[in-house]
Order: C-alpha cells, then structure tokens, then sequence
C-alpha cells in the first residue's frame, strides 16, 4: 500500500475506532447509570420490578428526603466520616508517597531493591484482615477513624510511592545541587524546591486515592464497624434486609454517594491523565 493510500486509510479506521468506543462507553456506563437514576426516581411498587421503564411517578424530593432521615440521619454523618477519613488519608499518601519517592529516586544505595522489592508486594500481595485487626487492637487502634486512616495510607502508599518516584526522575538533579550550594537542607531541599514540582503528579494521586478511600466498602467493614462509625458505602445496608429490599431508596442513596467522585472525575480528569503519562513518558 502506497503512503498515499495509508494517508487515505488512516481517517476511517480512526472514525470506527471512535465509534466503537463511543458504543462501548455508552453500553458500561451511561446505561447503568441512567438505570440508576430511573430506578431512585420511582415508587417502592415499580422500583422493585428492575426494569428500564419510565416511572409512573416521580419521587425525587420524597426519595431523597427518606434517605437522608434513615437511621437517624446515619447518611449526613457517614459523609461526615467519609470525608475526615478521605482527607486525611490522602494527606498522608501525598506527604508520606512524595517524600518517600524523592528518596528512591535521589539516593541510591544497596537498599534500594529491597525497598522496591516491598514497595510492589504492597501492590501484589493482598492485605490479611485478621493480623491486621490483631496489629490495631494491640495498639488500641480497632475501631476508631486514626486506625482506620493508618490502614488506607498503608494500602495505598504503594501505588502513590511509584508515581511519585516516576515523576521525581523527570525533575533535573542541578536544581538539588542549587539548592544545597544555597545551603539547603534535605528538609527545606523537598519541601522548598521539589515539592511544588511535582503538582501534576499531586493531582493525580489526590483525584484517584480520594476516590478509592471515599468508595471503599471492605476496609471500613472490617477496620471500623458500628453505627456512628458507618462510612457512605455502608449506608447501603441501610434498605437491605434478609426479606425485603427497598431498591427505591436504595438506588437513590447509590446515586448521592456516586455524584461526588463522579464530579472529581470530570472536573480533572485532564490533569489525572497528565499525571499518570508524564512520568513514564520522560523517565
């Protein structure tokens, strides 16, 4: 085939391409999620039948207002929960994950591929919910928010620890000898210099992390059980029994603890994929 027949040939290929991804796209999340909101919007009576229908009558402020009063508001505080063990964790990710990164980066010694040998068994090696739960009662850390935020930074450090170290390499060491000649020290080195470097990258590891602490169900269900301690994805419990489900509710609660990382997502979703390519790009 000539150049000018690739040339001729490239633009279909890429509109089908397109095509096909659109399709899928719609098929994985628009109609699950469109089948979400039909679902919270309707009566107790036509919810519980799961079909895609329009409903016969719309139910947003009634459905909306039964989900926040159940259990005594449980919702408003499980946000209240949910959002103290979202920043805090990911706080300490980026804190922890950057200072850590630099140093694997910058500071090469006989330790370094142990210490990388650790950092992927973090991503491999699934976490033991028993021995965990031995580790904080010993501590007298079980059941309570600072142990439960020890336990997402642990698990999440990994992950956050290789995009940071990926991006520290594309920063150019003269700038650390600029700031020691200055009389920097490693402290005001990180902190002062290569730190506000790496915003991209802080971004990205805020957005994702935020996102997976704010969604996570099992952690909070083994680490931190209890009422006052319930955290959004535990309030889906809230309308499921052993006999009997409340799918209006329940689907409508689904779709207010969604909204929020489904915002995040799309306001930086740009700076996510920047973050997540550019290390790997210039490394």
């Amino acid at each position: 085939m000539s150049t000018a027949e690739l040339v001729n040939h490239k633009p279909g290929r890429n509109y089908l391409l397109s095509a096909v991804a659109i399709v899928v796209s719609i098929v994985v999340f628009i109609i699950p999620f469109a089948f979400i909101v039909l679902t919270a919007v309707k009566d107790r009576q036509q919810a519980a039948s799961l079909d895609f229908s329009w409903p016969h009558q719309l139910r947003i402020v009634q459905n909306f207002v039964e989900v926040v009063k159940a259990r005594d508001y449980m919702l408003v505080i499980a946000f209240i929960n949910s959002t103290i063990l979202t920043v805090a964790s990911v706080a300490g990710m980026v804190v922890l994950a950057a200072m850590a990164g630099f140093v694997l980066q910058r500071r090469k010694s006989r330790w370094n591929g142990f210490i990388n040998f650790l950092v992927l068994s973090g991503l491999i090696i699934p976490p033991a919910v028993v021995p965990t739960i031995w580790v904080l009662q010993k501590f007298g850390l079980f059941k309570t928010m600072p142990g439960l935020i020890l336990i997402e930074i642990a698990f999440g450090l990994s992950f956050c620890v290789l995009l940071f170290r990926a991006f520290v390499a594309t920063i150019p060491r003269e700038l650390d000898e600029a700031a020691t000649i200055d009389g920097a020290g490693p402290l005001r080195l990180f902190f002062g210099v290569i730190f506000p470097l790496l915003r991209s990258v802080i971004v990205t590891v805020v957005v994702v992390q935020s996102v997976a602490v704010f969604n996570d169900f099992t952690n909070p269900l083994y680490f931190l059980p209890g009422d006052q301690n319930a955290t959004v994805q535990l309030t889906l419990y809230n309308f499921q029994s052993q006999f009997s489900t409340q799918y209006n509710l329940l689907f409508m609660n689904i779709l207010l603890i969604t909204i929020p990382p489904l915002i995040m997502f799309l306001f930086f979703n740009r700076q996510i994929v920047a973050g997540m390519t550019s290390g790997a790009i210039k490394g």
